[in-house]
């Protein structure tokens, strides 16, 4: 079956009123989560599992992938109105979205990030089509040794690029893979750090476990935060004049081109394309004093490419099995939950659902186009309400949530604790991503170390001897030594000023 026949059932799939119902919930929670400042994709991706864990699989990921890229987008309306970013990416829109709105051009401002974003996300998800089967055939032809490389090199990616200091991130790395031993063996049948605790013996709950890290750690440290006054501009016509519109198509051009391929990277993160997009347009144009005095490029570019980047980063989830984020990563911990591993594997077995999310990217992404600029009045008064009483019904949802997946109180201990060490772990500037990034790919990883070394007899050699396995880890090698070499050199020309 072509690949264009497979398209056409996952959107026949995800045209079925359900699955229309649950993007269209996913893009309103994601622009919500989005419009709150301080919650973040990531946070509220992990906080929200719940609230789709009574659904099937593919309603499930329908949901949970609008939360994503409506997350995405919706900080874009709190740094054009309130100069808030409701999330790191959309920092950079500050900088000319929020003069663009004080000179009482907002709605076009938000017209240009909607219509970018949705430009962004269409050719990106055009390029997971066209990517996801020569990819996934040529994964399939991998064996345990390449795959365990390919693991490690998508870990080192995102462990050398998730921090500034190498030795913080290995830390979270390292206790990450210390937390997934925990349970039992799944080779020896053995228990392992369990304690006796029968709550144990599968693990610590995956969803647990992120919506503690993200959820509660982020709220905690928000707590300390000092909050700002919300004040709306008014938001005005959203009609794009001419020279709107002449102005934007090429920094939507761009835009989509560096998100794209920034997206293909993991370990990046969200940030990067944007603010690589705006410098590129400052540094292109013929006016570039005028950049943050209220330029529609500032806004077009970056916010193109940040919606590129959230639909390109899950081509190396779909096809490779690679997280290239953390919120793809509590994405991908969802998969598990759910009983699907993303991977080559999911379009040979699970054809159906993986075409019809994919599908389901298009229908959500004209939802957001459609629907969120009429619903701005309204995210702009849910920013009205005090930030104390949001925290007590996000910290009570949380509670509800993680009770309800297993009817466990034990999941909520859980939750709280890794709350309190996400807190901790901010309060000492270590980044929680390549915790949660080793957490969730550690079972992969030591299933397909196992399998190598029962096919050589015990022998690490065969890393050695099969050369695709060998480029690979050669590759992380140098990924961590780059990294380790750049936070070195950062340290010496600290150590001089």
């Amino acid at each position: 079956m072509d690949t264009l026949s497979l398209l056409l059932g996952g959107f026949a799939t995800v045209l079925q009123p359900s699955n229309l119902g649950f993007a269209f919930l996913g893009c309103l929670l994601g622009t919500m989560v989005g419009v709150l400042p301080g919650i973040g994709p990531a946070a509220g991706t992990a906080i929200l599992i719940p609230v789709t864990s009574a659904l099937d699989p593919t309603g499930s990921i329908i949901m949970l992938a609008a939360i994503y890229y409506g997350a995405m987008y919706g900080g874009t309306i709190t740094s054009v109105l309130v100069n808030t970013p409701g999330e790191a990416a959309s920092a950079v829109t500050c900088l000319d979205g929020y003069q663009m709105a004080r000179a009482g051009r907002a709605g076009p401002a938000l017209a240009v990030a909607a219509i970018g974003s949705f430009i962004g996300g269409l050719v990106a998800t055009a390029g997971l089509v066209v990517l996801a089967l020569p990819l996934t055939r040529l994964a399939l032809t991998f064996g345990p040794p390449e795959i365990f490389a390919l693991l490690v090199v998508g870990l080192a990616l995102v462990t050398a690029l998730a921090s500034q200091s190498m030795v913080r991130a290995l830390i979270a790395a390292v206790l990450g893979m210390l937390i997934a031993q925990v349970g039992i063996d799944p080779v020896m049948g053995t228990n392992r750090f369990t304690f006796g605790w029968p709550e144990l013996f599968d693990g610590f709950s995956i969803v647990a476990v992120v919506m503690g890290l993200f959820g509660l750690g982020e709220i905690l440290s928000n707590v300390e935060a000092k909050t700002k006054n919300v004040f709306a501009s008014r938001v005005g016509s959203l009609y794009l004049s001419r020279q709107d519109t002449r102005d934007s198509a090429g920094p939507i051009a761009r835009g989509t081109f560096i998100g794209f391929f920034l997206g293909l990277i993991p370990g990046l993160g969200s940030m990067i394309p944007t603010f690589l997009s705006y410098a590129v347009e400052k540094r292109i144009s013929k006016t570039p004093e005028k950049f943050g005095t209220g330029m529609i490029q500032g806004v077009a570019g970056p916010e193109t490419a940040n919606n590129s980047y959230a639909n390109a980063a899950l081509i190396p989830l779909f096809t490779l099995g690679i997280p290239s984020s953390p919120t793809i990563a509590v994405l991908m911990g969802a998969f598990m939950v759910n009983g699907l591993i993303p991977g080559p594997t999911l379009f040979t077995e699970h054809p159906q659902f993986v075409w019809a999310v994919i599908a389901s990217l298009v229908v959500g992404n004209a939802m957001l186009l459609v629907l969120n600029l009429p619903l701005i009045p309204l995210w702009v008064r849910l920013l009205r309400v005090p930030y104390p009483i949001l925290v007590m019904v996000i910290v009570v949802f949380c509670v509800i949530g993680v009770y309800s997946i297993n009817n466990s109180v034990f999941d909520i201990w859980v939750m709280l604790g890794f709350g309190i060490l996400g807190y901790a772990l901010k309060k000492f500037d270590i980044p929680v991503a390549p915790l949660v990034l080793t957490l969730v790919l550690t079972p992969l990883m030591e299933r397909a170390l196992r399998q190598s070394l029962e096919m050589s007899g015990g022998e690490f050699g065969i890393f050695a001897e099969r050369p695709l396995a060998l480029g690979l880890l050669a590759l992380a090698a140098a990924a961590i030594a780059l990294s380790s070499l750049r936070s070195l050199r950062a340290l010496k020309v600290d150590s001089e000023v």
